[in-house]
């Protein structure tokens, strides 16, 4: 088997047990991954398939619950920031981004992580929201990425595990179909990488449903601690996938 393709497997598989085991994280995982073997257009447009794979699959067998009212600014504020992603990702220094997020996620997490207690945000409120859904936006359309600042912005303002997990997973399940139908219709998605597309969405199932399993047995304070440290390594592993295509330079 060529290396991409074992490369994708492994990118997929991980990426598939965090993002069933956290209700996000697919996109970040799978490119600190991916970033060693594959084109960043191929990697955005197989993050995305995976992600929206995984929200679908999340949909259909754990139980979450839906607050219209709690959604609505994170959708809102999604739907401004993606068009940006989108027009960004054929033009972005990936490599550059890829380094400031991680530093953004290898800086902040540890210090919540240490914290004796998770500082919780009590004022910003729907506003807050809707810029964490901005963020999420412009990252769903660079690749993916739409879950990791609203989870952190959840985890800020003291959302407890389920309300946590209904707000980051409906958020992704919207914003990662409205993405990869933007893919679609912005042709990103060719004829040439439906071999790399098929392999995905296999490779991430088994994981997937093992990490759904996981996450209905564990406390509120292992999944807090869980999702900040798998955002400290999905930070690491952006850092060391970057950092040394931009010494090079």
């Amino acid at each position: 088997m060529d290396a991409s393709l074992i490369v994708i497997v492994l990118g997929a598989a991980l990426a598939g047990f965090i993002q069933g085991l956290s209700g996000f994280g697919f996109g970040l995982t799978a490119m600190a991954v991916w970033a060693w073997a594959l084109e960043p257009r191929l990697a955005a447009v197989l993050a995305v398939t995976g992600a929206l794979a995984g929200q679908l699959l999340a949909a259909l067998t754990v139980r979450r619950g839906f607050d219209g009212m709690r959604l609505a600014p994170f959708v809102a504020g999604g739907l401004l920031g993606l068009p940006l992603g989108l027009w960004l990702l054929p033009r972005l220094d990936v490599p550059l981004f890829r380094a400031l997020l991680g530093a953004l996620l290898v800086t902040w997490c540890p210090l919540m992580l240490l914290a004796p207690r998770l500082p919780r945000i009590a004022r910003g409120g729907r506003i807050g929201d809707g810029l964490a859904g901005i963020a999420g936006g412009v990252m769903g359309g660079l690749g993916g990425f739409t879950g990791a600042i609203p989870t952190l912005w959840c985890t800020l303002r003291g959302f407890d595990k389920d309300a946590q997990r209904a707000v980051i997973q409906n958020f992704n399940l919207a914003m990662l179909s409205v993405t990869f139908a933007a893919y679609l219709a912005n042709g990103f998605v060719t004829r040439e990488m439906l071999p790399s597309l098929a392999l995905v969405l296999p490779a991430m199932l088994l994981p997937a449903l093992v990490g759904m399993r996981v996450y209905i047995g564990i406390s509120e304070l292992a999944f807090r601690r869980i999702v900040l440290l798998l955002l400290t390594a999905s930070g690491v592993a952006l850092l060391v996938a970057s950092v040394p295509v931009l010494t090079s330079r």
